[in-house]
């Protein structure tokens, strides 16, 4: 998702996708943006704000019926242009949680999601001003893990299981939402999926990219 910075033909989709939403703003014609962004991990069900003072510090999830589900306090960055967006991200790059097992010496332990707000104001032809709002969630998911082939134990064993257990909850949100014959959808069973349901259901696109080996 990441890839490295150089050379730019080799980078991910995450910094790709940078690029597109500042050169799509460069060529919007009487608009205004503001652009905003969030990074957080979910570590062993646990959400920590990789942007804040305390990186490792638990956040707490919370329901409104205006903002929708948000992380309460989470930290937002308002940045410019890709340069900007890209030390941000780099910045929580560096708090995310990794560690090592036979598979990877730098194995990601946790999920990441990187979110992306974008507001936009138009006038019409009468001088009123029309605000929209746009998100756009970076999600990348830890692998899920067989502890023969990764050798995990303690803590590394412990992070493994709650990787799949998440994964597992993703893939029965979505077998349900493909179903459509349940009016209930498990969003709730962990915080990867609470935190994702306005990505995942309703007027959303979503897209999913698998890296197997």
């Amino acid at each position: 998702m990441q890839g490295p910075n150089e050379p730019a033909e080799h980078r991910g989709v995450i910094p790709r996708s940078f690029d597109h939403v500042f050169e799509s703003i460069q060529l919007a014609q009487n608009q205004e943006f503001l652009v905003r962004c969030s990074y957080l991990e979910i570590y062993n069900e646990e959400i920590r704000d990789l942007l804040g003072k305390d990186p490792k510090k638990k956040c707490d999830i919370k329901e409104d019926p205006n903002k929708g589900v948000f992380v309460k306090n989470l930290t937002q960055t308002v940045v410019d242009n890709q340069e900007t967006i890209q030390r941000v991200m780099d910045a929580g790059l560096a708090n995310r949680t990794v560690g090592q097992t036979l598979m990877n010496s730098v194995s990601s332990r946790s999920h990441s999601i990187f979110t992306i707000v974008i507001e936009c104001n138009e006038k019409d032809e009468a001088g009123e001003d029309h605000f929209r709002l746009g998100k756009l969630n970076l999600v990348d998911l830890a692998g899920s893990e067989r502890q023969s082939k990764t050798g995990a134990t303690g803590d590394r064993l412990k992070e493994g299981c709650k990787i799949n257990l998440s994964l597992s909850a993703l893939g029965n949100v979505i077998s349900a939402l493909v179903d459509g014959r349940g009016s209930h959808i498990p969003y709730r069973d962990s915080k990867l999926t609470r935190l994702l349901q306005d990505s995942l259901g309703g007027n959303t696109k979503t897209l999913m990219v698998a890296a197997i080996s």
